[in-house]
């Protein structure tokens, strides 16, 4: 193999490292400063990040977090991510798109969790002073909320994909704002102990929002609501159950595409399954 001339191989690391190269260059930082979410003052996140040193090809949050807070369900677009606990007691839930079974993890101090890019997951603090450390292997990783497809997701839609009420539905997800929380709940929010752990709550206790009329199914296919629904949808104009998004404030597409990963959009009758690429980032 011909030997690269020393002027070349300065040239090409120069190119490759400017950030190194620096006069001005910085290897330290300190990951307390940078707030990036703040419930209150047992529960925030912080930060090092690109931002915080230019140097740095990965990135981490500082998560602090009370028992029963969540990490709000998510995923990241480009980035895979590792769950280091610190202190605390931690329970972490990933979806497994392979499986289609959920994995759910117990962690202790020193223990780890990980969650592959693209993987919808959150994590729950069974302990109070909990601290874990999120690392990333990007600089700079990109973020879905699971709460923001929700709000988006029109209850009429709902209705026609998954054959909910979409007045039931649209009161669930009427507590759901912009900005969605990082840690949950929101609020004037009370979800009973049991929910914690994946019980089922008793029904309303503790959700401000709950209500026991319109919270149950009427019957199959839901006689009179899904029949408004369907009318509407071939008039072009959705009916508007109480507590809905207005249709001027609707979304032009009925669900965001750049939400949607295309490995998994409905497929036609008889066409080939979709493979879920491996590692898949859903761009």
């Amino acid at each position: 193999m011909m030997a690269m001339p020393e002027a070349s191989v300065l040239q090409t690391s120069v190119h490759q490292m400017p950030v190194l190269q620096s006069p001005s260059l910085n290897l330290s930082a300190d990951s307390n400063q940078k707030v990036n979410y703040a419930k209150n003052e047992q529960n925030f996140v912080t930060q090092l990040f690109a931002e915080q040193l230019p140097a740095v090809k990965t990135g981490f949050f500082n998560v602090h977090m009370s028992q029963g807070v969540v990490v709000s369900p998510h995923w990241h677009t480009n980035a895979t991510e590792l769950v280091i606990l610190i202190s605390g007691e931690v329970q972490t839930s990933v979806f497994n798109p392979f499986t289609q079974q959920l994995m759910t993890y117990r962690l202790k101090p020193g223990q780890v969790s990980q969650f592959p890019m693209g993987w919808f997951h959150w994590i729950v603090a069974l302990t109070d002073h909990t601290y874990l450390l999120t690392i990333f292997d990007v600089p700079t990783p990109d973020i879905v909320l699971g709460g923001d497809f929700l709000r988006v997701l029109p209850p009429e839609v709902a209705a026609r994909a998954y054959c909910v009420n979409p007045a039931a539905y649209a009161q669930a997800v009427a507590p759901i704002q912009k900005p969605v929380v990082i840690l949950g709940p929101p609020p004037g929010c009370s979800p009973a102990p049991g929910a914690v752990q994946g019980a089922s709550a008793q029904q309303g206790a503790g959700y401000p929002h709950a209500s026991a009329q319109g919270a149950a199914s009427p019957g199959p296919m839901y006689p009179g609501a899904m029949q408004g629904v369907m009318q509407g949808m071939m008039q072009g104009a959705m009916p508007q159950a109480q507590g809905m998004m207005p249709q001027a404030a609707m979304p032009q597409a009925m669900i965001p595409q750049a939400m949607i990963p295309q490995s998994v959009m409905p497929q036609q009758q008889g066409s080939a399954p979709l493979p879920y690429p491996p590692g898949s980032g859903w761009r």
